[in-house]
């Protein structure tokens, strides 16, 4: 989910933004590079993965001059292909920065730095924090995004951040004032990319054929923007409404030329933003997030159709924004309403006639929330809520999200959760299992391994529908140590053998989903498969890998930083 409340104007105002120093790309990340196209395993293929662009030489220290590193190690920080989009035979993606860091920092408040031998988080206490004056600590660990280009044919990687740097001062700040590239999508001859940004969200345009760049702008209106669906012929848009989405949620439907390629019009207003979008059946299904701040019952994360793109004129329209139907909340399933505040909703699909979709935690977020919530202070009430507070991914599908009943399953969930009662226990609070109203078709939430907390990406191709996750029984290793043994109670240890992304495949709606890979695809440093886009004949996967200290090509440790892949639907029968 990795909510970023790096937007709001508080944080940073103009004369703090002029004071960001521009982080310039290296020489060798950037222009026309050969690939990487070594076969990891029998499926995947690595087309593209993120090197080094830093050398840390110590929390709090300056960063030596490097790569190459004459002092100190060398460091990655560009860590998920956060958005990506195919056009022809090129792959279009953007990637955000130590988006771990951020999310800790954010979501959970964290402002110690941290480091061990995978990652670094610096907070306030890096060169970025001690030198922008009003910069929030937990935003110490930003850099500036990458844009890249891939071309399938001469499996040729171009960095094209440095078209828009070079464009003009104001393509330069806001490429430099992005928080990473949250979304891609591609159409009529337009490549869109964009993501939240301190003051709103900042969109770039390309020429799908040329690969020329056509400029940006910014929608200080948006908070967030996270996924591009086209819809018969038009391009749309899931976005939040202000920082971190307090103002809501809407759908943006584009409609611009080369000469004007960021022209759109707002087709969906919706009470909280929108997560991911997709085609079901002739109407647009969104998946929202709550916001973190002012949270609501109406607000809460569910799941919402638009009306028949094919009423009326063509495609959504502004008589639209206010028709779209809810078809599901996260509170007809979970049955604690202070957990069900951070739910989200994450990828989602529309396959077999039916409409699929699964649900998003940040690790110990709901925890933090109940204690705050309840004001716990007793430390055996605190452990308590660690282990009971613990919520991995659910995939639920429905058939006539049209209808005023939709006919929802529960797929992969819990027919029972921990539900806290504060009156219980002469007032000491007290849990007890509750029900959640619904029987797990095949089996256990996170496809029965605890750690799958985020259900990040969906894709159908071949006649299956693959699922990808965030595993983070990698870095559970490094959570807090006060919550270590309620998680442990909680969820259990993993096995080594099991780190990293899972890649999941319905072959049917009929049958169960069957597992693909459960190791990060070749690199159990991969903890999630934050992105992927399908042609006739593969995958290409987003991975998300936040351990930016694993540079040593020489061990026998996998490296972090992003990384690009392809899997042969061939593979995975």
């Amino acid at each position: 989910m990795h909510r970023i409340r790096f937007f709001a104007r508080s944080l940073l105002p103009a004369a703090v933004l002029a004071a960001i120093p521009v982080f310039a790309a290296t020489p060798a990340a950037s222009g026309a590079v050969q690939a990487d196209t070594t076969k990891v395993t029998s499926g995947p293929e690595v087309l593209a993965k993120a090197t080094p662009d830093e050398c840390f030489a110590g929390v709090g220290e300056p960063y030596p001059a490097g790569p190459p590193c004459e002092s100190g190690q060398p460091k990655v920080n560009q860590s998920y292909v956060w958005g990506l989009t195919k056009s022809g035979d090129r792959v279009w993606f953007g990637t955000g920065a130590n988006v771990q860091c951020l999310t800790l920092g954010t979501s959970l408040s964290q402002k110690t730095p941290v480091k061990n031998d995978d990652y670094v988080c610096e907070y306030g206490s890096s060169q970025l924090g001690k030198q922008t004056r009003g910069l929030a600590g937990a935003l110490g660990d930003w850099r500036p995004p990458k844009v890249y280009l891939y071309e399938t044919s001469s499996k040729k990687l171009t960095d094209k951040t440095g078209d828009i740097t070079r464009k003009s001062s104001d393509d330069s700040q806001r490429i430099n004032t992005t928080v990473g590239i949250r979304a891609a999508g591609s159409n009529n001859g337009i490549v869109l990319m964009g993501g939240p940004s301190l003051f709103g969200i900042n969109l770039f345009a390309f020429d799908s054929n040329s690969g020329r760049y056509l400029g940006s702008t910014s929608l200080n209106t948006y908070g967030n923007i996270r996924h591009f669906v086209v819809a018969d012929g038009a391009l749309y848009a899931g976005v939040g409404i202000g920082p971190d989405g307090a103002g809501g949620g809407a759908v943006l439907r584009f409609s611009g030329d080369r000469s004007n390629p960021f022209k759109y019009t707002v087709v969906a207003n919706l009470p909280a933003q929108v997560a991911d979008i997709v085609v079901h059946q002739g109407r647009i299904a969104a998946t929202t997030w709550p916001s973190l701040g002012g949270y609501t019952r109406a607000n809460s994360a569910a799941v919402w159709i638009s009306p028949r793109l094919a009423d009326g004129r063509p495609g959504l329209t502004t008589d639209d924004a206010r028709s779209w139907k809810q078809v599901w909340s996260v509170n007809s399933y979970e049955p604690d309403p202070v957990v069900a505040r951070t739910y989200g909703l994450g990828a989602l699909a529309s396959y077999g006639g039916y409409l699929y979709w699964g649900t998003m935690h940040v690790p110990l977020k709901s925890t933090q929330a109940l204690i705050s919530n309840y004001k716990i202070t007793d430390g055996q009430q605190a452990g308590l809520a660690v282990k009971n507070t613990q919520r991995t991914v659910s995939i639920f599908r429905a058939g006539g999200v049209d209808t005023s009943r939709p006919a929802v399953d529960l797929l992969y969930g819990e027919s029972q959760l921990p539900k806290y009662d504060p009156k219980g226990n002469n007032g000491t609070g007290a849990w007890s299992l509750a029900s959640t109203g619904y029987k797990p078709k095949y089996g256990a939430s996170g496809f029965g391994n605890p750690y799958n907390n985020y259900t990040w990406s969906m894709v159908v191709t071949g006649g299956k529908l693959y699922v990808g996750t965030m595993d983070w029984g990698y870095i559970s290793k490094y959570s807090p140590a006060g919550a270590l043994p309620g998680i442990a109670a909680a969820l259990g240890t993993q096995d080594a053998k099991s780190y990293g992304a899972d890649l999941w495949a319905f072959d049917s709606p009929q049958e169960p989903a069957k597992a693909v890979d459960t190791t990060g695809l070749g690199n159990y440093l991969n903890y999630g498969i934050r992105t992927m886009v399908a042609d006739g004949s593969g995958i290409y996967l987003g991975m998300a890998n936040p351990m930016n200290l694993r540079t040593n090509t020489g061990d026998d440790v996998p490296e972090g930083g992003w990384e690009l892949l392809r899997l042969p639907t061939s593979a995975t029968k």
